[in-house]
């Protein structure tokens, strides 16, 4: 991917998913080598966080919806909460408020997860809030693969 071609190749979005892999790797083995002085409850919290508000509502409504459109709200939301940004505008205030711990990585352990384990990243507008493929995207990527259009693998 580049500022002018802003897609993954399947090897790129593998590689891409492997680096969160490694990070997911390394915030959950910290958190487990120091899992005495973690405070559980305050890890859940921050790992329920991001879903709760972020992926939950729009979810609940996409269902609602049976493949019907659903407000752009819903996106914004997900975005806001899966973002690096507010994440660390998460910690840093909890750190400010409380101080550091570390059941602040489960912030990252979620996040990498998302991003490694299942591969969601960022919901653009033009695609379901749940995976589905978009048929656009399917032909382009056979045209780009050199194969017909409507054909995958």
């Amino acid at each position: 991917m580049d500022a002018a071609n802003r897609f993954e190749s399947p090897v790129t979005y593998r590689l891409l998913r492997a680096e969160y892999t490694v990070g997911l790797a390394i915030s959950a083995g910290l958190l487990l080598w120091h899992w005495r002085d973690v405070n559980w409850p305050a890890a859940a919290a921050l790992f329920a966080y991001i879903d709760v508000i972020g992926y939950l509502p729009g979810a609940v409504a996409h269902h609602r919806a049976k493949g019907g459109e659903i407000s752009r709200v819903y996106y914004v939301l997900y975005n806001t909460m899966h973002s690096w940004l507010t994440a660390a505008a998460v910690v840093g205030l909890w750190v400010s408020l409380w101080g550091w711990e570390w059941a602040l990585l489960a912030v990252p352990v979620h996040l990498c997860g998302d991003r490694g384990l299942l591969g969601n990243f960022l919901k653009p507008f033009s695609v379901e809030f749940e995976p589905k493929a978009h048929p656009a995207f399917t032909d382009f990527e056979a045209a780009l693969a050199g194969r017909p259009a409507g054909s995958r693998g």
